[in-house]
């Protein structure tokens, strides 16, 4: 019986080219349309009842520049989006060879999910998504809050108006993802907009846990919509140094 992802036909030629202009590689958009060679295998790590392998769809090339970087991207985009499914179990080789890389940057790349928590590492055989409880979800809004909201609500009462406005073009931002449902973009437009409502502290310790906070955050199943548009009221309020405007807004967006 083949496995998951197993080929029947020849392996690419060894120097063939590709996207990545390096021998035996191949872009991730390349996927659909490419049968995928047999996964290859780390010592101690099994490919077997491997579930489909998510294609990563919008991601476009891995580049050769910060492969490990790229490849971090592309996972956490196929988590957000379900790609890569709560409870399943993936190895690197096998995505490694879907990415048209080899395995250690997969490996390293889902080493740092590990340490972020979104995946758990499942000794010979790969990592693990996490499934997050309703529970834990809510204990992660509740840090995010405790965090978050008393820096705002501080700085609502020391900084002016025109600080504040500078970051109009951050809530438009998650405003225009929310528009297209993307999942993936919205994240990264909402981590860019707290990032920089949090800059304005000046502790940068305080911005590196909200955002390691803030990527441990479930997507699926919000309203986007309706998140976007509550950093827009809130910046609102924060414009007009409205206090009253400024606690509801906090309470919404970070009950």
């Amino acid at each position: 019986m083949k496995q998951v992802g197993e080929q029947t036909g020849p392996r690419p030629a060894r120097g063939s080219a590709s996207a990545f202009g390096v021998p035996e590689q191949r872009s991730a958009t390349a996927w659909a349309a490419a049968p995928v060679p047999a996964p290859g295998r780390s010592r101690g790590e099994h490919t077997h009842s491997e579930p489909p392998t998510p294609r990563f769809a919008g991601r476009g090339t891995v580049e050769r520049t910060s492969v490990r970087g790229q490849v971090l991207d592309a996972l956490r985009a196929a988590l957000l989006s379900g790609e890569l499914a709560p409870g399943e179990v993936y190895s690197a080789p096998v995505l490694g060879e879907r990415f048209g890389v080899s395995a250690t940057p997969v490996r390293e790349a889902m080493q740092q999910l590990a340490r972020e928590g979104a995946v758990e590492v499942v000794p010979n055989r790969g990592f693990r998504v996490a499934e997050r409880t309703a529970r834990e979800r809510a204990e992660l809004a509740e840090v995010r809050g405790l965090v978050e909201a008393p820096i705002v609500l501080r700085l609502a009462r020391t900084l002016p108006a025109d600080r504040w406005a500078a970051l109009r073009p951050s809530a438009e931002d998650t405003v225009a993802a929310a528009a297209c449902g993307d999942l993936a973009r919205y994240a990264d437009a909402d981590r860019a907009f707290h990032r920089a409502v949090l800059a304005l502290a000046g502790n940068e310790q305080l911005v590196r846990i909200a955002d390691d906070l803030r990527r441990r955050m479930v997507w699926t199943g919000c309203d986007l919509r309706a998140d976007a548009a509550q950093h827009v009221a809130l910046l609102d309020a924060l414009e007009a140094q409205d206090m009253a405007a400024i606690n509801t807004a906090v309470h919404q967006h970070f009950a």
